[in-house]
């Protein structure tokens, strides 16, 4: 396997498990990152996965970033937009910058970085996209507006972007995750934690590896008919 892959957010919780994964399915793995160092030096000593740091959020970052991965490992062939903040207020005590940043990271960096392969992957008449959404941009969130908004979205930029794509043999698609045993989700107190356990059917949080399986289906050739679908991951909380 030659494909060159990148993961935006793709050294922590859910965007390492994609990396590892695609990593051990024979990729050419480039896993983003843009705060901490030390942690991403860790990750590239444990995984061998080389972590290459800039925001997704600022355009001209990306394209730098993007450059220096096509140097290094070749053109693009998958991209996997994991990157994600949160920023939680009810609206009537947010500030514009809690909104800004979340659609920043969460949404226009989908932009960026799509727009920064798409002609690279529509020249070679291949690609494969993915985009990390939520359950939270499926059916709401309290407190998460911009959370909720930035993740619907997404899915919304999927499915118009999957048109584009379709007849040149890109496929574009999105994973809406529930709730899954990541650091940010361990954070949530621990009462608060037992009621949203309580609403998912199959009565446990997701793993890391349960998203990384689905988008590692949906990159391979075997996913080449799947495009602007929306993979709910979610242990039935949310169904429609």
């Amino acid at each position: 396997m030659n494909r060159v892959a990148v993961v935006t957010g793709g050294t922590r919780g859910i965007g390492r498990a994609i990396s590892e994964m695609l990593h051990k399915a024979g990729y050419k793995v480039a896993a983003n990152f843009a705060g901490d160092a030390a942690a991403a030096e860790k990750f590239t000593s444990e995984t061998g996965i080389k972590a290459f740091r800039f925001d997704v959020s600022d355009y001209k970052a990306c394209a730098e970033g993007l450059k220096q991965i096509e140097i290094e490992l070749g053109p693009i062939d998958v991209l996997v937009n994991n990157a994600g903040i949160t920023r939680d207020s009810v609206l009537h005590r947010m500030t514009p910058e809690q909104w800004g940043q979340v659609i920043a990271t969460n949404l226009t960096s989908c932009f960026n970085m799509c727009r920064l392969v798409i002609e690279g992957m529509r020249e070679r008449s291949f690609g494969r996209i993915v985009n990390i959404g939520s359950i939270n941009g499926q059916a709401g969130q309290y407190g998460q507006v911009n959370y909720a908004a930035a993740k619907s979205g997404i899915h919304g930029f999927t499915k118009a972007l999957a048109q584009e794509g379709a007849g040149k043999g890109v496929t574009v698609n999105a994973i809406a995750p529930g709730y899954i045993d990541t650091d940010m989700v361990r954070a949530v107190p621990a009462n608060v934690l037992e009621k949203i356990v309580a609403r998912v059917p199959v009565g446990r949080l997701g793993a890391a590896d349960e998203i990384a399986r689905g988008v590692l289906f949906l990159v391979s050739d075997e996913g080449a008919f799947i495009t602007g679908s929306t993979l709910s991951i979610n242990g039935g909380q949310h169904m429609y």
